[in-house]
């Protein structure tokens, strides 16, 4: 068993080295540029400092575009106007880049940390290769992020391993030399 597992650990390391090396699309995302929102509904509790969008909602900040059936903005007032640091999304969260895609079951923008988690049956299309697994971290400063298969709580899809991780890489083929 040992002689095999020394062979498919470095061929799983020579598959994903090119993805994990990879930073997100999302690097450097001006987290300071304006969220503008687009839903349905709002209602706003200005006493609790959060305002609920439902609906189809669909919120954009730079290149990223956040999708989701139901958005909580969570905010504080700071000199009379509203300030947001967090977004918790729930329902067909999806987020999109121009080079990257990732959906989840839920999803948690915390803004003032640069930092987006999606949970629950998550999905990650990048560079033709996917992946899929229970949490998203995705850390908007850095580029880094990081896909495992803890639930944070939420329950695996039907016929899912709880737990695991699970790849498809697209290989690049050379060109064939004549």
């Amino acid at each position: 068993m040992t002689r095999i597992a020394y062979p498919l650990f470095a061929l799983v390391a020579v598959l994903t080295a090119p993805l994990l090396a990879q930073t997100s699309a999302l690097k450097g995302l001006d987290t300071n540029a304006p969220i503008d929102v687009d839903a349905a509904r709002i209602e706003i509790q200005d006493a609790a400092n959060q305002a609920i969008f439902s609906g189809a909602v669909v919120i954009r900040q730079g290149k990223l575009t956040l999708n989701a059936d139901s958005v909580k903005v969570l905010y504080v007032r700071k000199a009379g106007n509203p300030e947001i640091q967090r977004l918790d999304a729930r329902g067909n969260v999806r987020l999109v880049s121009p080079s990257e895609s990732a959906s989840g079951n839920t999803g948690i923008y915390d803004v003032d940390n640069k930092i987006i988690t999606l949970l629950g049956n998550v999905l990650l299309n990048r560079g033709g290769s996917k992946l899929n697994g229970q949490r998203l971290v995705i850390n908007l400063a850095t580029g880094q992020s990081a896909l495992d298969g803890r639930s944070g709580g939420t329950v695996a899809a039907p016929g899912a391993t709880p737990g695991r991780v699970k790849a498809q890489f697209q290989v690049q083929k050379s060109p064939t030399k004549p």
